[in-house]
């Protein structure tokens, strides 16, 4: 498997092949999603062990970790461009597994909180990252071959991670929970640090200006394209974190069914993983803008027909597990492709706008997710209505990204370099 030459960025130094480059760059993602969905079943015992009574509290375990996660990335960005994107991997890397451990050990809901925060602030590095050493590497429709076949993995780790987690707590108590995230990281870290070579060329290589950096920023926040799909996506990662912080008291407290949990998780996860593969096969065709528009309308039709089920008092376990799968697998044909039309223009700052982007669509999309989620009343209306609310507004910001034209790609000028500025 090999990525056509046209779209392979010639400056970009060589390194493991395509299909190792993409696996790379898919267990960093994976990475991320371990440390989120792993935890789902464990929340009903790390309440009980810590002395959690309110139920919502617990979604502070994905939510502090989310928080730390986008905050991190404002940092992450000009590091990778100053330094390259090797050393600050490691860095990250090494933020992870021991943030980790001190999970795994932590007294008290605070500490564990903390050190959740902390984990997050690790797997920052990760993302921001990932999307800089692949557009190092690749750009155009190549580019978001690469990001979608990644996306794949991080997509299928979800349809494991629950079980997984709830296999640790067959055998073992919940904070080997960690220690197995611990274990990943470490993991991950001596595979990086031995086949994965410096991608960023060392003429492109930003120095640490303060008006240099927030030159690049406000690049990153004020390119219409760049601007619109990211906060189009920051939309879609506040449906999906509103998704993952209701899932488990709906199926434990709604349907009564904690048994069915993670099948029915690892269905709907399936979903998103199919689509991202489907996506991989025939963005190159069709073009990312056809298939995520498409995928936008379809998700607000599910996500709406999937709220008057509810409104109307019809839902059960099925209805979920169907509406709420043709819902993901639509959410699975966007995601990939919004974040490499937001970054395509960006190539020349890759770190510092993935950076931007990054912390603008974690931290607010994360904090729309827990809003959904905190709304939990005993059903899943707020969760399937806040999934359509946040589809409208992804549509508003892809129009006015695409100056009100859907499913064609319009022609956009290359941005200018970031002139130097003093020290």
């Amino acid at each position: 498997m090999t990525a056509p030459a046209a779209d392979t960025v010639p400056t970009a130094r060589r390194g493991p092949g395509f299909p190792e480059f993409v696996a790379l760059i898919a267990m960093m993602m994976a990475l991320n999603a371990l440390a989120i969905d792993a935890m789902l079943p464990a929340l009903p015992a790390i309440g009980d062990a810590l002395g959690v009574i309110e139920e919502n509290s617990r979604q502070w375990v994905i939510t502090a970790y989310l928080l730390g996660f986008g905050a991190a990335q404002i940092v992450y960005g000009p590091l990778a461009d100053r330094y390259g994107r090797k050393p600050i991997l490691m860095i990250g890397l090494s933020l992870y597994v021991l943030f980790s451990v001190l999970a795994a050990f932590a007294p008290s809901f605070d500490l564990l909180i903390a050190a959740r925060v902390g984990t997050g602030l690790g797997a920052a590095s990760l993302r921001v990252l990932a999307v800089s050493i692949v557009r190092d590497r690749y750009s155009g429709r190549t580019m978001a071959r690469v990001m979608s076949l990644s996306f794949l993995v991080f997509l299928g780790v979800p349809i494991v991670a629950p079980t997984l987690g709830q296999l640790v707590l067959t055998v073992a108590p919940w904070p080997w929970i960690f220690g197995v995230l611990a274990l990943a990281g470490g993991s991950f870290m001596l595979w990086a640090a031995l086949r994965l070579p410096e991608t960023l060329h060392p003429d492109n290589r930003m120095p640490i200006r303060v008006g240099r950096i927030a030159a690049a920023f406000r690049e990153a926040v004020t390119h219409r394209q760049a601007i619109g799909y990211t906060l189009a996506m920051t939309c879609m990662t506040g449906a999906l974190f509103g998704f993952i912080n209701s899932s488990q008291q709906i199926f434990f407290d709604v349907f009564e069914a904690p048994g069915l949990f993670t099948t029915v998780f690892a269905m709907v996860a399936a979903g998103i993983a199919v689509a991202s593969l489907l996506n991989a096969r025939l963005v190159e065709k069709l073009g990312s803008r056809l298939i995520s528009h498409t995928a936008l309308l379809g998700f607000i039709v599910m996500a709406a027909i999937h709220s008057a089920v509810n409104l109307a008092g019809l839902e059960t376990l099925w209805t979920f597990a169907l509406l709420q799968g043709l819902t993901m697998f639509c959410f699975g044909l966007i995601v990939g492709n919004f974040g490499s039309m937001a970054m395509e223009p960006m190539g020349h700052i890759a770190g510092t706008a993935s950076s931007a982007q990054g912390f603008i669509s974690t931290t607010i999309g994360s904090s729309l997710g827990f809003l959904i989620g905190q709304q939990f009343n005993g059903t899943a209306t707020p969760m399937a209505l806040g999934m359509a609310g946040m589809g409208l507004a992804a549509l508003g910001f892809v129009l006015i990204a695409e100056h009100g034209r859907l499913f064609r790609a319009r022609h956009v000028k290359p941005a200018p370099a970031i002139p130097e500025v003093g020290a």
